[in-house]
């Protein structure tokens, strides 16, 4: 990054053409500053990958440099890659009292928490490093404690808004903070980053208050118990919830490993007002009548080894889900989740379970925590930036918030779509986005962090796809002759009994390939295995149209 004193820089690392794993750098001098730090979660053809978080190679080459993470609230794409990015980068954390708590549980689980330092902020905080100072301000969203960052720099004044909506009736009193989003904009702002995700939808998103009285009568009308599913981190929803069971006399259940971690959390911070005596634990369900409890789950997007999928699949140990209770899903699936979602919808109308589902005006059990059409354009509207980047979406979201930024006045050419780690210089006022810095996917898999990339990739899917196959040889190393084998080993090519003609074939054009080698007096194994892997390749897919993989082992003796 240039480091030129009178250089403002500014990048994303992740959450651009992408939904997930938020990272967003503002750098003036030698003064870096990190905005979230996201995860998401990995598609179909990341094979046994758990997370992907963003290449942080950038910001491991100026870590000293680094001031602070900033961290806008408690959702997985804003502080899931928190943990893994520590381990390369010791950096200060700023966030809210909800949002530190959140982050603690991961630091814990990772052992890092003694080591890291966290500083608690509020829309009231003002901090100075350098060349910066930081400001903040409320807004709303489907989660306490969110924020928006302004970073004051000598060249002029940067706003990233976090994600956000206008939510003038929020269900914890929460209000945005338009009063003080209008006087910075009056002040002077030179460049907005706003989220994107719902650009595409036109009017103003419904109020999450809203929700609460379709669960009150869901809860009402329900015969028997009542299962609702949500993210864990929707704190709101969770109260909403917890209202629902107090005005229909019922106990709550928590199941899920997330879901009971964030209300603890909720509960201990003062974020969740719960009745003593209303929560119980799983295995305490059947103590009571069915329509004297709800339970509160996790897996709304399908994951399948969430409380809702076992559930779903009568595999949960200490519960199960009987005719006639009712179960809601209180979210949208995440694009990519449809399928799964559908999945466990069907199961449950299987057990017999009245299901209820969909969001906006279909059930009513959901709206969604990110800013329609209108409130975007009030956000560009009340901060009247000169410049404009949209993030947090992909290409389309990008394009149509362009549009929408056009449509109250800012300049087309002022507006930057940008990829992960293309940087925008501004210098005198003046915005131009001429050179990048690596960005990309680093894939968590089990205890390894990057350590998966693409030629691993490559030979999953085609295990996968083709399985493989091992052929086995012994040689002799005085005569440099075949003493035992091949002997050939199928895993998920084909099955052996029924294939015993093509591997006897494959047997005999290895012994064939390795007496050709053996008389040009080529000894060496690499030589030998890559020929063997090329002969027999060529002769499997001639047959069987498919590519297994091939391992071929040589023993000498």
């Amino acid at each position: 990054m240039s480091s030129k004193d009178n250089t403002l820089s500014i990048l994303a690392l992740g959450g651009v053409n992408e939904i997930g794993k938020n990272m967003y750098v503002i750098q003036y001098s030698n003064d870096i500053i990190i905005i979230d730090c996201g995860a998401k979660f990995p598609d179909e053809s990341l094979l046994g990958v758990d997370l992907i978080i963003p290449d942080i190679t950038f910001l491991q080459e100026n870590k000293n440099n680094i001031r602070a993470l900033i961290v806008t609230h408690g959702h997985e794409d804003h502080i899931g890659g928190i943990p893994y990015i520590l381990k390369k980068i010791n950096v200060p954390i700023y966030a809210t009292r909800l949002t530190l708590g959140l982050i603690e549980l991961k630091l814990i689980e990772h052992r890092l928490l003694g080591d890291t330092e966290l500083i608690q902020i509020d829309s009231d905080s003002k901090i100075e490093f350098g060349n910066i100072n930081l400001d903040f301000f409320k807004t709303n969203h489907s989660i306490p404690d969110c924020l928006g960052v302004t970073i004051n720099t000598p060249e002029g004044t940067v706003v990233h808004t976090g994600d956000f909506k206008f939510d003038l009736t929020p269900m914890n009193k929460q209000y945005p903070d338009i009063h003080k989003m209008a006087r910075i904009g009056s002040e002077g702002v030179l460049v907005l980053l706003s989220e994107s995700t719902n650009a595409e939808r036109p009017g103003s998103s419904p109020s999450e208050h809203l929700v609460g009285s379709h669960i009150e009568e869901a809860f009402m009308q329900a015969k028997q118990k009542v299962f609702l599913s949500t993210f864990a981190s929707n704190v709101n929803r969770v109260q909403q919830v917890v209202n629902a069971c107090r005005k229909t006399n019922r106990k709550l259940a928590l199941l899920g490993r997330s879901m009971v971690n964030v209300v603890s959390v909720a509960m201990e911070r003062g974020y969740l007002d719960i009745p003593d005596g209303m929560l119980i634990q799983a295995h305490e369900v059947d103590n009571f009548a069915p329509e004297r409890v709800a339970v509160l789950c996790t897996g709304s997007q399908g994951e399948p080894f969430a409380a809702l999928s076992r559930l779903s699949s009568s595999n949960y140990r200490d519960m199960s889900i009987l005719p006639d209770d009712t179960v809601i899903l209180a979210s949208t699936p995440i694009p990519g989740n449809e399928r799964d979602v559908s999945r466990i919808i069907d199961n449950l109308f299987q057990l017999g379970a009245k299901v209820i589902y969909g969001s906006g005006s279909v059930t009513g059990m959901h709206v969604s925590g990110h800013a329609y059409q209108e409130e975007l354009k009030l956000m560009l509207t009340l901060m009247k930036p000169k410049y404009f980047i949209p993030i947090h979406g992909e290409y389309r979201m990008l394009h149509q918030h362009r549009i929408l930024a056009e449509s109250v006045g800012v300049e087309k050419d002022n507006i930057f779509v940008i990829n992960n780690g293309d940087v925008v210089d501004i210098e005198n006022s003046v915005a131009r986005q001429t050179r990048k810095v690596p960005a990309g996917n680093t894939f968590v898999d089990g205890m390894g962090v990057g350590d998966v990339g693409e030629i691993v990739l490559r030979d999953r899917k085609q295990l996968s796809e083709d399985g493989m196959l091992v052929i086995v040889i012994t040689l002799s190393k005085m005569e440099r002759k075949i003493v035992s084998g091949p002997d050939t080993i199928s895993r998920g090519f084909v099955y052996i009994q029924s294939s015993e003609d093509l591997l006897r074939q494959v047997n005999r054009l290895v012994t064939k390939t390795v007496n050709e080698l053996q008389s040009d007096k080529i000894y060496r194994w690499n030589i030998i295995k890559q020929t063997i892997k090329k002969e027999i390749g060529q002769y499997l897919y001639n047959q069987t149209k498919k590519k297994p993989m091939i391992l071929p082992i040589i023993i000498e003796i």
